[in-house]
């Protein structure tokens, strides 16, 4: 099973509002992190990934249809390349209000994790790729208000350079179905467009990679 759709928009775009809309839609299953934490035996691949040593994305892919959020979107040009047929979406929120949402979600997160401080990894630590992904490759172990906002427009910026703007829909879940669906040629379904993942459910995400990384 080959990718159809590859989100490239950072976590706390709506991401899971935009996995379950995909799913909807018939492009699933959907990868998304909690993906990952509800199938631990991902880890070792990913964290292949993030040293840049995985030999095949279908390791990863095989069975979906289309990935959002980290750390699939930490890879979208890879992605894009390896599914040249696939479209990509780059989920986007306004950068204040995204910022606020991260600082108090997967930055706290990462802090709780011990993955926030400059320095090797420790290889065996389970969510490795979580820490070279975000703190590491995103933001550079700077995670001052200024900086984050900053990687944030830089990383959108990049994915509207780099993927052809044919192949590429900029989109915010408070659009709802019908950007989405006139970009993948899909009818409008007859029901609200999903709304989820507050903080609260993050955190209850968030609590299986606490146990993941003290285990």
């Amino acid at each position: 099973m080959a990718l159809d759709v590859i989100g490239a928009g950072l976590g706390r775009t709506g991401t899971m509002t935009l996995k379950l809309a995909l799913e909807k839609l018939g492009f699933g299953p959907c990868h998304h992190m909690v993906e990952v934490l509800a199938n631990p035996e991902q880890v070792p691949l990913w964290n292949l990934a993030a040293e840049r040593q995985l030999s095949d994305w279908e390791d990863i892919y095989g069975n979906y249809r289309a990935t959002v959020d980290w750390p699939g979107c930490h890879f979208y040009a890879e992605l894009a390349e390896r599914y040249p047929a696939a479209k990509v979406v780059l989920s986007q929120r306004d950068p204040e209000r995204w910022y606020d949402s991260m600082s108090e979600t997967i930055l706290k997160s990462m802090e709780m994790m011990g993955l926030t401080t400059p320095g090797e990894i420790p290889a065996d630590h389970p969510m490795r790729f979580g820490g070279i992904i975000i703190p590491q490759e995103t933001f550079n172990y700077d995670f001052s208000k200024e900086n984050v906002i900053a990687a944030f427009e830089r990383h959108n910026a990049e994915v509207q350079r780099r993927i052809p703007a044919e192949r590429l829909l900029v989109f915010e879940a408070k659009q709802g179905w019908e950007p989405l669906c006139a970009f993948l040629d899909v009818p409008v379904p007859d029901e609200p467009f999903p709304r989820t993942n507050s903080r609260d459910e993050f955190w209850e995400h968030a609590k299986k990679a606490q146990e993941l990384s003290e285990r």
